[in-house]
């Protein structure tokens, strides 16, 4: 079936001229994943809708599916068992019963409980995923979940327990169970039961009939949740690394060529050429960072035949390779999201019902291969930056190679100075940054290649989406808190060598990080400071306060 024309996004025209909403409109083809990643992120924001095309679709597979009940034949998960159970048939009069149990035996996570915006994007992608029409599940629980959604009422879904090949059963039976009025939500800011929040909200639960907790559990949803999420956070890191590598260019009095065209054109991988015209246009207007013929003025002359220069004429790989390093996550940002938006837009169930043949197909589009792949690659890729950042801070603070910045960017005093000896500055931070970097790097081990044989060797092959999408986003928070401590050090080299001195863009985030953390003159505790910044870099708010976008 072809996709609609239309896109999600639409304006709702009913709305008040003053208060214009916002409206997401599923049809299982057409959500995007900045769709998820909005959604997630500002809950209450949006109207959630379900497309009057899609309902169409929804009830015609429902038809098929209850025609064939009626004629007896074995369906499964319908009017089979699960899994390596599946040569056991119930009658009609069992199919309900069969599907309630199926949520409860599946509720078996551990861990702790998904973040809110996690739970968000999995509630919405699911949505999305059976309005494509092929799962055999009312239309009914669709809007429930997107009603859910409208009133923040999130299931709490532990985050481990998925080998990500049947989908992601045991976390998304407790989304499933939300709708029937099973186990614990979160709403208002407390916990309550399930049952109690639909009520409080005026809506009803509803009794699962044939095939309906299978197709809510039988998919992808809760680890592209992860992915998704994942891939937006990844966007901030690579804009801010290349923030990053401007601001050190400049702290050291690098050369601003090393970013230049020419040699990027000739090595044209597109993320590359991208990241190395972000530095540049990050350098724009600064009075620190030098040119190559200012660095190769100071040559041999007359009969000389060995001088020491004052400064190298190459940076480090850590700087005047960041485009290549950078390059590699935005190129792989640029393939996720195409595999993740194939993903959320995709029936990732089993089996699937054609309505127009009446014909049913029993497959294995629940499996998370594409996106554990994804997960992984966006891990691999990202955690590269954590440690291309890592070691720009390792220059900033070691005097052996910071071009007369003070020892840790200590604050300067005088040799008679009372301070003189008793401050450490980014000692500890640097440290920080290291372990919080080899963290990211241990995450990026494919958890894609550890599968296990389960459930009786039916799931005999399994893809570990779920994992691989977990660690795809904690590498992302970590590496976001190195960049943090990253740009509090480069600050602080700023102000010891003239902010004035600065490029148009990198004093802006100067004066954006300054605005709440003061210059370090002595030893003081950074954790919260650490914490705050990185939180502008999560939010894009630096990133505002920078391009003014």
């Amino acid at each position: 079936m072809d996709a609609p024309e239309t896109s999600t996004l639409q304006i709702d025209a009913t709305a008040p001229a003053d208060a214009v909403a916002e409206r997401i409109v599923l049809d299982g083809y057409t959500l995007s994943p900045a769709d998820v990643a909005r959604v997630a992120s500002r809950p209450g924001t949006f109207g959630l809708a379900l497309s009057s095309d899609a309902a169409v679709r929804m009830k015609a597979s429902v038809r098929v599916k209850e025609q064939m009940i009626d004629s007896g034949i074995p369906i499964y998960g319908v009017t089979t068992g699960f899994g390596d159970s599946s040569g056991r048939q119930v009658g009609a009069a069992k199919t309900a019963e069969l599907q309630r149990n199926l949520l409860r035996f599946l509720r078996v996570g551990v861990g702790p409980v998904a973040a809110p915006e996690v739970i968000r994007a999995t509630m919405l992608i699911r949505a999305n995923c059976a309005a494509r029409g092929n799962s055999a599940i009312r239309e009914e629980l669709v809007r429930l979940i997107l009603d859910l959604l409208e009133h923040d009422v999130l299931p709490q879904i532990p985050e481990r327990g998925s080998v990500g090949a049947s989908g992601d059963l045991a976390p998304l039976s407790y989304l499933a169970a939300a709708l029937t009025g099973e186990g614990q939500v979160r709403w208002n800011d407390f916990t309550t039961t399930a049952a109690e929040a639909l009520r409080a909200n005026g809506l009803q639960s509803l009794e699962l009939q044939a095939k309906e907790g299978l197709a809510l559990v039988n998919g992808t949803s809760f680890m592209a949740a992860f992915a998704t999420l994942a891939l937006t956070e990844a966007t901030e890191i690579a804009w801010a690394a290349e923030l990053c590598t401007a601001f050190a260019t400049e702290v050291r009095g690098g050369s601003r060529d090393q970013f230049s065209a020419f040699p990027h054109l000739h090595k044209p991988h597109p993320g590359q050429i991208t990241s190395a015209v972000g530095i540049s246009d990050l350098l724009e207007g600064s009075a620190l960072a030098v040119g190559d013929d200012d660095l190769m003025a100071a040559g041999l002359s007359g009969d000389q035949t060995y001088l020491e220069l004052e400064q190298r004429i190459q940076e480090p790989y850590s700087i005047r390779c960041a485009p290549h390093v950078i390059g590699v996550l935005r190129d792989t940002m640029g393939w996720v999201e195409q595999w993740m938006e194939r993903e959320i837009n995709s029936s990732n169930d089993n089996p699937l019902f054609d309505a127009e043949a009446g014909r049913v197909h029993n497959s294995g589009n629940f499996y998370g291969g594409h996106v554990a792949h994804a997960a992984q690659a966006l891990s691999t890729a990202t955690a590269s930056v954590a440690d291309l950042l890592d070691r720009q801070l390792a220059l900033l603070v070691d005097e052996k190679f910071n071009r007369d910045l003070t020892p840790n960017l200590i604050a300067r005093v005088a040799p008679d100075h009372p301070a003189a000896g008793v401050h450490h500055g980014f000692k500890g931070a640097q440290i920080a940054a290291s372990a919080l970097t080899a963290e990211a790097l241990h995450l990026a081990t494919p958890a894609g290649s550890f599968s296990r044989s389960t459930e009786a060797h039916n799931q005999d092959k399994v893809s570990m989406g779920t994992i691989a999408a977990r660690h795809a986003r904690t590498v992302g928070q970590l590496v976001t808190e190195v960049t943090a401590i990253h740009l509090l050090a480069l600050c602080q080299a700023a102000d010891i060598v003239g902010p004035e001195r600065l490029g148009r863009h990198t004093a802006r985030a100067h004066a954006a990080v300054r605005a709440g953390i003061p210059t370090v003159e002595q030893d003081r505790p950074m954790d919260l400071e650490i914490q705050a910044v990185a939180e502008m870099l999560r939010t894009g708010a630096l990133r505002a306060a920078v391009t003014g976008s």
